[in-house]
């Protein structure tokens, strides 16, 4: 392997203080598109933070040039490959106080040093936006199975991995061995660069309702560019074993604080660019915590903006007398502030009022006034209503007017009222068809004009009536014009944020329910896109997903007869069973048609089945680059029939070629923020993608930049090495792909498969060749190799194609455990070569009877989810695949009409969406029924199943009983009996 430079490059550096610290905002847009900035990323190689030794003396970075470097380095390359994603380094000035390192800029010319017990000074900042923690016990490290440093290092030396593979370096800490729980309970003070007067954590552990200590590890995971789909699976420990979708949500979360200290610290510099910036200013502007608030807050600075009404009375030269009014009344005269000839002083009555505005604006800035006007709307029954707009019935179609009649005369608590009908009121609001006001109480405005005349604002001295009056003025003009209007801006766009949110993740569930379908392999299809007058097309593919046949038939156009000798021959000659009929134009008819022909026996001997498959976006890729580029010969109306039959045969490799927002699972889709929405998507797909894994030998290029830490160059540039240099062999040869760096590595090893049959095959067949060609062309290949190293730390094996691969690259073990999996099966005494055997199930079993899991991972020195991970690893078959927990479709040979249905029926059926208000599932009678969420409850779903949330999602195969049928309508209202 070749990776010297890359790493002297990286090492790691002396902390350094914020001036010199990177913002973690530099690159982010200025722009209102605050969303697209949670996308995940993990596109940049992080810093090397670990030492290849302890020393204290400086190392330059053009060192490793030299042969004596590179021979001493060629033992600890693939050591210290695993990238430490929680680094950490003791602070002399608290004995068990831990920091985490900070890695520093690649350009930096100062020479590179690591001091055996790295300081950190007193006065040093640490960049939050870096994700920094401070003050870790040393009782509450993070822990997993990569190393970690602490005041006392003791380095342990292995035998050399039985596997061809050397040994992980593995760093263990005396008070805190490698393996322990994590928590951090009293550490997890976070100081972000753009400070504000609020600690992100406590912030994001508020809103997410997650732990403060798993909130700081996050903060600290995303900062060094890990992935969700890898921090979900080899990083547990350090999430409290959050999954996939909580992660999302953490990290949205992050980014939307982030975005508010970003624009707040620029408004602040705008402001003091001005000269306009107050110290009360600033405290109200740094106690924002989201964008309404800020907006609030600089709404009067804003360029352009004429100045609000208590700006003016300030330009008058009002302001001492409305703080006099309040700190000492009794010296205070209005009279004296009287000017005849200037325009709003020029009776006592303007005096009062300019007066009046300063103060409201006082009061409606103040952060102790409006926590406890919040609190207050806490406590009282705030409702939402909406009724139909008065013009609405001259401008808009009666149509649309009528969908809308739920919320034609609505109010519901905004406590209790539901995601969807916020994205009902806000598109009816939309199209001018509703009106939408939040109603709060009176008595909500008494209490706090009380509290803020008696106790907050209470004049320090006696107080004249006529001053007390301005200031019951005061307090009720700043209500009514400033503090009631936020509140309103607020309540709605926290109801609405909330709806998208969970709208979003709603997309999310189901698109992984459909995308984790269970693949049908094994079985020729027949993939049919129904149409009526330019036919039906067909495409007929083979268990390898090969295309064997292309044609069109034409079902409805009075030729139906003779077309089914056509059918009939294809299936014959394919010797085909399965037809897949998509579910758009001329479905049900072209289902009638084949249901007609298969309860005549037509096709016999053969035994036809067919199921009916979702075509959405098939249209879309047909015509896309990456399917001419794949069927170039291909007409795009016959793509999509291929298409089509591919999506049954492996959902997974086929879907993720579309657009996920094509795929048409969800609701309100064209409602939610967009960006948001495609990262999200996006974001599912490479947790499938790199949950599921992929051979890396056969699979698709598009496939594979889903996988977690690889985009399109990374995949393109693994394709290119495949056909240049053969199979891999092993996943430390991904380390030999251009642009794949130790980070890229670390995160998607993991996710990469290898059919070992093929491999071992393939391997003997090179290795007969070499031993023909005799010993001198295997030297040459030697010193071909060697000459290739250009200077890197692991040197390859001598033509990598001679050495044999490794067992474990075929599992879900991380190479970073390698080292540990080794050791379990010496404790075990398990072979290597029987992974996934029953011999290996019955050893595991007898050993973890024996010592229990967690005395299993106490003598492995290693933590409880890393042991359970590759006890998983060993004891899965080959060619395991998480996808047979889920469901297939559903083969039918016959067909239902409406008509037929009667109330009380029970019968079964696929779900084909899943939405905030119920689910809807196709019972095959043409019409989706829909069961309302109040009759999906925790007791009627499966718990054989492992489900990610309390809910229904695409795909699967359920027990409903109909309730209600809507003939006119075309409504049928089913009630769950059980998830089959």
């Amino acid at each position: 392997m070749s990776t010297l430079p890359r790493i002297a490059k990286s090492k790691a550096k002396p902390l350094v203080s914020e001036d010199e610290l990177p913002s973690f905002l530099k690159s982010s847009s200025e722009s209102e598109e605050e969303e697209e900035e949670w996308e995940p990323k993990s596109k940049v190689a992080s810093k090397r933070r670990l030492p290849k030794k302890p020393e204290s003396k400086p190392k330059k970075a053009a060192s490793p040039r030299s042969t004596v470097i590179r021979k001493r380095t060629r033992k600890t390359a693939v050591k210290e490959e695993p990238n430490v994603s929680l680094p950490i380094a003791a602070d002399e000035d608290s004995k068990d106080g831990l920091k985490l390192l900070q890695p520093k800029e690649d350009g930096d010319p100062k020479p590179k040093t690591r001091p055996k017990k790295p300081k950190m000074p007193q006065g040093t900042k640490i960049n939050v936006s870096q994700g920094k923690m401070n003050n870790l016990d040393s009782d509450e490290i993070p822990s997993t199975s990569t190393p970690l440093m602490e005041n006392e290092v003791k380095q342990e030396k292995y035998e050399d991995f039985t596997f061809d593979e050397p040994p992980l370096k593995r760093i263990k800490s005396t008070t805190c061995p490698q393996g322990k729980p994590v928590k951090h309970p009293g550490s997890t003070k976070h100081q972000e660069e753009l400070e504000m007067n609020w600690d992100i954590v406590q912030v994001l552990s508020e809103r997410t309702n997650i732990e403060p200590w798993v909130c700081a590890n996050i903060i600290c995971l995303f900062r060094d560019e890990n992935t969700i789909p890898f921090i979900a699976r080899y990083r547990k420990e350090l999430v409290n074993n959050l999954e996939a979708d909580a992660l999302r949500e953490v990290q949205q979360t992050l980014e939307e604080l982030r975005t508010v200290a970003k624009k707040t610290h620029a408004t602040i510099q705008k402001i003091k660019k001005e000269g306009k910036l107050s110290g009360g200013l600033l405290a109200a502007l740094l106690n924002c915590k989201t964008l309404d608030e800020l907006d609030h807050v600089s709404a009067p600075y804003k360029t352009g903006s004429k100045g609000t009404k208590a700006q003016r009375a300030k330009q008058l030269g009002l302001e001492p007398a409305a703080i006099s009014l309040i700190e000492n009344p009794v010296e205070l005269s209005l009279f004296s502030y009287i000017k005849p000839n200037v325009k709003g002083l020029t009776t006592i009555q303007e005096v009062e009022t300019g007066i009046q505005h300063i103060l409201a604006d006082m009061f409606a800035k103040d952060k102790d006034t409006l926590d406890f006007i919040r609190t207050l709307c806490q406590q009282r029954y705030i409702c939402i209503q909406s009724a139909l707009a008065k013009v609405s019935s001259k401008n808009v179609n009666e149509k649309d007017v009528n969908k809308f009649q739920l919320y034609q005369n609505f109010s519901c608590n905004i406590k209790n009222i539901q995601h969807h009908q916020i994205l009902a009121i806000n598109r009816g609001e939309n199209l001018k068809i509703l009106t939408v006001k939040v109603n709060v109480p009176d008595g909500v405005k008494n209490e706090f004009c009380r509290w803020c005349v008696n106790e907050r604002w209470r004049p320090k001295r006696y107080a004249k009536p006529e001053l007390m009056k301005i200031l019951h003025n005061s307090v009720e003009d700043s209500y009514k014009r400033l503090i009631y209007p936020l509140l309103c801006r607020e309540f709605r766009s926290k109801l609405t944020s909330d709806a998208e949110k969970e709208s979003i993740m709603m997309f999310g569930r189901n698109l992984r329910q459909l995308l984790l379908t269970s693949p049908v392999r094994g079985r020729t299809l027949m993939g049919v896109d129904p149409g009526y007058k330019h036919g039906c097309k067909l495409a007929i593919i083979s268990p390898t997903s090969q295309i064997l046949h292309t044609d069109v038939v034409y079902l409805h156009s009075g030729q139906g007869f003779r077309e089914a000798e056509k059918i009939r021959r294809l299936l014959a000659h394919y010797n085909c069973s399965t037809v897949v009929i998509g579910n758009g134009t001329a479905c049900r008819e072209t289902e009638a048609y084949f249901a007609d022909l298969i309860m005549k026996k037509y096709f016999a001997p053969l035994d036809v089945v067919y199921c009916i498959v979702s075509e959405a976006g098939a249209s879309i890729y047909s015509v896309s680059p990456e399917a001419s580029k794949e069927m170039p010969d291909l007409d795009p109306n016959l793509r999509s029939a291929v298409s089509i039959a591919r999506r049954v045969q492996d959902p997974l490799a086929e879907l993720v070629k579309i657009e996920p927002k094509h795929i048409g699972v969800g609701m309100y889709q064209h409602d939610v923020s967009q960006t948001l929405l495609k990262a999200t998507l996006d974001s599912v797909v490479e947790e499938c993608v790199s949950f599921v894994g992929v051979d890396i030998n056969i699979c698709s290029e598009i496939l594979l930049r889903h996988i977690a830490g690889l985009n399109a160059n990374r995949a393109k540039n693994i394709i290119e090495w495949r056909e240049k240099n053969g199979p891999f062999i092993s996943r430390e040869q991904l380390k030999e792909v251009k642009g794949l760096g130790p980070k890229s590595f670390q995160q998607c090893a993991g996710f990469i498969r290898f059919n070992q049959e093929y491999i071992r095959t393939f391997c003997s067949n090179q290795q007969t060749e070499l031993a023909a060609e005799g010993h001198a062309l295997m030297a040459k290949a030697d010193v071909q190799v060697t000459s290739e190293k250009r200077g890197k730390k692991k040197s390859k094996p001598a033509a990598n194609i001679a050495v044999w691969p490794n067992p474990l690259d075929q599992t879900c073990i991380h190479p970073e455990s390698y080292d540990i999996a080794k050791r379990f099966l010496t404790l075990i005494g398990g072979n290597p070569n029987a992974i996934g055997k029953p011999d290996m199930q019955q050893k595991v079993n007898a050993v973890i009877q024996k010592e229990g899991i967690e005395g299993a991972a106490k003598i492995l020195n290693t933590t409880v989810h890393t042991l359970q991970i590759i006890i998983d690893g060993l004891t899965q078959p080959e060619g395991f695949d998480i996808r047979t927990d889920f469901d297939k479709p559903d083969f039918k040979r016959s067909i239902v009409c409406l008509e037929d249905l009667s109330i009380g029926t029970v019968l079964t059926g696929k779900v084909e969406n899943a939405t905030l208000f119920g689910v809807f599932v196709d019972i095959g009678v043409g019409k989706s029924g829909l069961i309302p969420i109040r009759n999906i409850t925790e007791t009627k779903l499966s718990k054989a199943k492992k489900r990610r949330s309390l809910g229904l999602g695409p795909g699967e195969r359920v027990e409903v009983k109909v309730l209600n049928i809507d003939i006119p309508r075309s409504r049928i209202t089913l009630d769950l009996l059980r998830v089959l």
